[in-house]
């Protein structure tokens, strides 16, 4: 046998180079978030890659379908985040966690709910797969909440269970806009995650009642910043 092929001989202990399309993804996701969507365009993307377009388009044959598979990671991480606790009562921590897990994603693909009216109204792949997302929002807020309720951690009746699941919702979909509208100029940052996600949680508070209030009152205090 060759020395070359030996285990623990340098040749065989070097990583293999990530797939172009690999490498698309990942600047295009990169490019997207720093500098909006729109503002970003299939040229920019192989500039900074430094490959030729006919490069990347043998991967992508536009940008609108390096969107699309974009969304579809995301989409991806954001079925497994709306997973609802089943196996046993949901509990206060499940809201804190269920909003930690949703803004990190958000965080994550922020392009998207940056531009989202402008991609929405575009692309219809993304207009109906979005619409299914919201709803599963909705709808997973609204369970945990009715578990809540059932433990005696939050008193509201249905009808404020399905408005505060819907308000939540509104917020923390359109939290990176509300941000950026404040303040055009300033970075949005992991800050304006946490704050967005304290925000959303706000919305439960005035439902909540014994353990889970003060419970909220003690955690809430890690998403605030001066």
């Amino acid at each position: 046998m060759l020395a070359r092929n030996r285990p623990g001989h340098p040749l065989m202990e070097r990583k293999p180079k990530r797939r172009t399309r690999e490498r698309i993804l990942e600047t295009s996701l990169q490019l997207f978030n720093d500098f909006g969507e729109p503002n970003v365009t299939t040229q920019l993307i192989s500039d900074e890659m430094g490959i030729s377009p006919g490069n990347l388009y043998y991967h992508f044959h536009n940008k609108d379908e390096i969107i699309e598979s974009l969304f579809a990671d995301f989409e991806r991480e954001i079925d497994d985040t709306l997973a609802a606790p089943t196996r046993r009562a949901p509990n206060v921590e499940d809201i804190w966690l269920f909003l930690h897990l949703i803004f990190e994603a958000i965080w994550k693909f922020r392009f998207l709910y940056r531009d989202i009216n402008e991609l929405l109204s575009r692309n219809r792949l993304l207009e109906t797969h979005f619409k299914r997302i919201v709803a599963r929002k909705v709808s997973t807020a609204t369970a945990i909440c009715k578990g809540l309720v059932a433990t005696g951690d939050m008193r509201a009746t249905p009808a404020e269970i399905q408005a505060l699941a819907t308000n939540m919702t509104v917020v923390a979909t359109y939290w990176l806009s509300f941000e950026f509208v404040s303040d055009p100029r300033k970075k949005i940052d992991g800050n304006s995650l946490s704050r967005g996600a304290f925000q959303v949680m706000a919305l439960a508070a005035p439902y909540l009642v014994g353990r889970s209030r003060k419970l909220f009152e003690e955690v809430s205090k890690n998403y605030l910043t001066d």
